[in-house]
């Protein structure tokens, strides 16, 4: 692990940043920063997410509580904006929790939990592994019509899946600057019609949970998404510093 920021005085090991916010408002690339910036572990959701459903055989499931969650239903629900089920989810998001707080690491999140049932079953873990005062939340405001342009523009690495954002300065780019692979569109996923989808899902499932971080008595920072990723990182690192 990196060694901590000394401005920081919250260790990284015990460190949770959380960021939530609508699709193409750059949470993968603010992760990324962070996660090297503050030698944390960034835990991707979408990534376990992918690598758990993509490559599924038909018949194949998970049972949580009884109940079977086929994992080709899922790849259906995830390639046409739909939100996987929240307690399959969270089962995966739970055991990843679990494996790098006993390696000690310090963890920051981009767009989970997305559910409020993710994040009823999330938060009380994190809280228990890591201290609620060590978890400090951000959310990124953006609008509809940004979102949607960011999304059915913006490119992954196919190695690593770093999320490329799409600016003048990268528009013309065809490897990744951090791994130099190709860089990809990710099919269906990043559709301008899924993309809608994804929008109405995030207003319906994931902004209710800003209301519970409150009452559980979370501090949540909202910060706009709009300007230049290197303008919203330092945004960011002042408001953990506070």
């Amino acid at each position: 692990m990196k060694k901590s920021n000394s401005k920081f005085k919250i260790k990284n090991s015990k460190l949770i940043i959380i960021i939530i916010g609508p699709p193409g408002a750059g949470k993968g690339t603010q992760a990324t920063l962070l996660a090297d910036k503050l030698g944390l572990y960034y835990l991707e959701t979408s990534k376990i997410i992918e690598k758990e459903i993509m490559n599924a055989k038909k018949g194949e499931f998970v049972e949580i509580e009884g109940k079977k969650y086929y994992l080709l239903d899922e790849k259906k629900i995830w390639e046409t904006g739909g939100l996987c089920s929240p307690p399959l989810v969270t089962y995966w998001v739970k055991e990843k929790i679990k494996e790098l707080s006993e390696k000690g690491e310090g963890i920051v999140f981009a767009g989970s939990p997305r559910t409020l049932y993710e994040a009823e079953n999330i938060m009380p873990l994190l809280s228990k592994l890591y201290g609620k005062k060590n978890i400090k939340i951000i959310l990124f405001t953006l609008s509809p019509k940004a979102s949607i342009f960011r999304n059915s523009h913006r490119r992954i690495c196919q190695l690593l899946r770093h999320p490329i954002l799409y600016n003048e300065e990268t528009k013309k780019l065809t490897k990744c600057p951090l791994d130099g692979s190709k860089l990809i569109k990710r099919k269906k996923l990043d559709d301008p019609e899924t993309i809608k989808v994804r929008l109405k899902e995030y207003k319906r499932q994931t902004l209710p949970i800003i209301e519970y971080f409150k009452k559980q008595g979370f501090e949540v920072k909202k910060i706009s998404a709009a300007p230049p990723p290197a303008v919203i990182f330092k945004r960011i690192l002042r408001e953990l510093q506070k």
